[in-house]
């Protein structure tokens, strides 16, 4: 498990991939301190698992799965990319749970400085906007960020000096495609409202199983919060109406 708070900025010293699959070696210092192999490290935001390890960085596998997901067969040999260890059990959580499993890619729309903060408009598709709340939690290459703003085609991020000094978000810039991973809990909740109103619980079948338009869109806006009917839409909270209701 990662916190999504990136403790160095590396570079890619070599990236083989060959067909769907391939190998990535990074250079790095800090991340190397009390590393072993088989230990895992997230770069941009990906698990990876350490098959190597030298004086001034570290080799990794990438499957195919992570080829198809994210964007590293888009990257290229001297790319800067975040860099995080696995937390330790007694290590501090900065930021929220984040599994290094990406869940797609998002393309940078635009970049706006407003006085010392950057903001990152990023389109992205339905199958990960629906999990994506107005304050909620999520990971943009790695970096646990607070979404600010959000709709049926993008959401919006604002960027501390620090995150931009210490990141590779500075040198973002539209048309870029990067990493992302949502808040696991949004995907829980889905599931299991599913499986309460006797669906199988499949991602994007809907809270409420096989019942048209009732899905966990309703949950993200709130108008099955409240314990009204869902044209309420009143986002009244999570209430104990709601989930006796439901039977959860």
């Amino acid at each position: 498990m990662f916190t999504g708070i990136v403790e160095e900025k590396g570079r890619i010293r070599r990236l083989d991939i060959r067909g769907s699959s391939g190998k990535i070696e990074v250079s790095c210092r800090k991340v190397l301190e009390g590393t072993k192999l088989g230990d895992s490290i997230a770069v941009n935001g990906i698990c990876l698992t350490v098959t190597e390890l030298y004086d001034d960085g570290f080799s990794a596998d990438i499957m195919a799965e992570t080829v198809r997901r994210s964007s590293l067969s888009m990257a290229k040999q001297q790319d800067h990319v975040n860099l995080e260890r696995a937390m330790a059990a007694n290590g501090r959580f900065g930021g929220h749970i984040v599994s290094g499993h990406i869940d797609g890619t998002g393309v940078i729309q635009e970049v706006k400085k407003e006085e010392n903060a950057v903001w990152f408009t990023i389109k992205a598709p339905d199958r990960i906007l629906r999990y994506i709340i107005e304050k909620g939690s999520i990971a943009i290459d790695g970096i646990s960020l607070t979404v600010a703003y959000v709709d049926d085609q993008v959401f919006k991020v604002s960027i501390i000096p620090h995150t931009m000094q210490e990141t590779t978000l500075a040198s973002g810039r539209p048309g870029d495609r990067v990493n992302l991973e949502n808040d696991s809990v949004g995907k829980y909740v889905e599931k299991l409202l599913g499986l309460s109103a006797g669906g199988t619980g499949k991602a994007g079948e809907g809270a409420w199983g096989s019942s048209p338009g009732r899905d966990f869109a309703g949950v993200k806006s709130g108008a099955y919060l409240s314990g009204n009917d869902a044209s309420a839409g009143d986002g009244g909270g999570l209430t104990m109406e709601f989930l006796e209701r439901y039977d959860i």
